[in-house]
């Protein structure tokens, strides 16, 4: 009887964790936290000048609202897509109401194919090309979230509505540190044209394109969408101080930062014994600048002391200028790591930039800091600590390689001498 009650509370419990394993997990009970979704912005010129049909044979209209129609039923689920024009609605000659003609055609969220496609049919060339005013506008569309957020740009023509310059307009977005990007892409355009938008694009760490056919278009918008649905690292924003006392404590990762021209910033970091802090920053030249520049990575303990440095210099023929170091806090004695305090490293970004009075140095410069925190080499012999990195063996291998080659074949060409001399 016993052994009849135990075999039937065996079999009682196996078939309940049966029941347990095959019932259905709630729905994201064992799902990773779901990521922030990216925001994209198509922004299309429709002013007049794209009647033009000189591209495959149809007017500029025809081909981007063909590209669009192609880029909508191929953009990813997790995207929030929205479109924005510039340019589609007033048709009269008033400077000042032409200049405030851009609006949210379709607005920033999951798409609706067939709602977006049949609000870009309806689109015609009209009038102006207020380019600054349809980034700021696209801006604010794009706002909250913690998402990647990205502005695609098309357009045939230059920026009609100045003294709003949309290259400072594009500096003032990145100065906010809200990771916005603005890619733009130039439908023929000529020189103007050109250096208007790779200056936009600069600016905002975006890319510019020339577009010569449709399918180049269409090519490209939809690379630069599939790209918003694919991050990379996302850079954390961050503000240097004058003065490494009241710099900000950063931790491993990527942060952006504005450094006005020929200025200082601190940054703290802190470095625990056994550890190697390794750091790179980049400075970009998001407009005209004098040539010879250069940029100053400095590391120093709070006490002042320089501890290792990092720099590079510039002459104008490249329009980011970086520079890296690197720095092995020896082991605690202890073994305790607990009893093992961090030791507070003081980081100066400075760069030697100038530019022609004629431009406008706000807001500072773009700078990228990278930090990391890896281990150290296990003692200071380890040859890392010289700059050879992990791979020193190698080096060393092909060095005594090629010395014992040499003296072979210096011993084998000899005899070779010999024995012909004997002859």
């Amino acid at each position: 009887m016993i052994t009849r009650k135990r075999l039937a509370a065996g079999v009682c419990g196996l078939l309940a964790a049966m029941t347990l394993a095959l019932a259905p997990t709630p729905a994201g009970a064992d799902e990773p936290d779901a990521k922030p979704s990216p925001k994209v912005e198509l922004t299309l010129d429709v002013s007049g000048s794209m009647r033009a049909r000189d591209i495959d044979g149809q007017s500029r209209m025809a081909a981007a609202k063909q590209a669009f129609n192609e880029v909508l039923d191929a953009v990813p689920d997790e995207v929030q897509l929205g479109i924005r024009t510039l340019g589609a609605n007033y048709r009269g000659e008033d400077r000042k109401v032409g200049c405030k003609d851009t609006r949210q055609l379709y607005p920033v969220g999951p798409l609706n194919r067939t709602e977006a496609k049949t609000a870009v049919a309806t689109l015609s060339p009209t009038g102006w090309t207020p380019i600054g005013p349809a980034l700021l506008g696209a801006a604010d569309d794009l706002k909250g979230g913690d998402g990647s957020r990205r502005i695609v740009l098309i357009t045939d023509g230059e920026d009609t509505c100045s003294p709003l310059d949309p290259c400072q307009v594009a500096r003032d977005i990145a100065a906010k540190g809200i990771h916005l990007t603005v890619d733009t892409l130039g439908l023929l355009p000529d020189a103007k044209t050109r250096n208007q938008l790779s200056c936009i694009a600069e600016a905002t760490g975006g890319t510019y394109t020339s577009v010569q056919h449709t399918k180049e278009l269409r090519d490209r918008v939809h690379q630069l969408v599939d790209r918003a649905a694919r991050p990379v690292v996302t850079p954390v924003a961050t503000e240097g101080a004058q003065q490494c006392a009241g710099a900000p404590k950063l931790k491993p990762g990527l942060y952006t930062d504005r450094e006005k021209f020929a200025e200082h910033r601190w940054y703290r970091v802190d470095v625990r014994p056994g550890q190697e802090l390794r750091s790179s920053v980049s400075i970009a030249a998001d407009r005209a600048v004098n040539n010879d520049y250069g940029v100053l990575l400095r590391a120093s303990t709070v006490h002042g002391r320089e501890i290792v440095r990092g720099a590079e210099a510039g002459d104008g023929r490249t329009d980011v200028i970086s520079s890296g170091l690197r720095y092995p806090k020896a082991p605690s004695a202890s073994s305790d790591d607990d009893t093992s305090a961090p030791e507070t490293v003081c980081l100066q970004v400075s760069n030697s930039f100038s530019a022609p009075a004629s431009v406008k140095t706000d807001p500072g410069l773009p700078v990228e800091l990278t930090v990391d925190l890896v281990d150290g080499p296990d003692d200071a012999s380890d040859a890392a600590f010289f700059g050879l990195g992990h791979g020193w063996w190698l080096l060393v291998s092909l060095a005594l390689t090629g010395l014992v080659a040499g003296l072979l074949w210096g011993w084998i060409s000899r005899w070779r001498v010999t024995v012909w001399r004997t002859r």
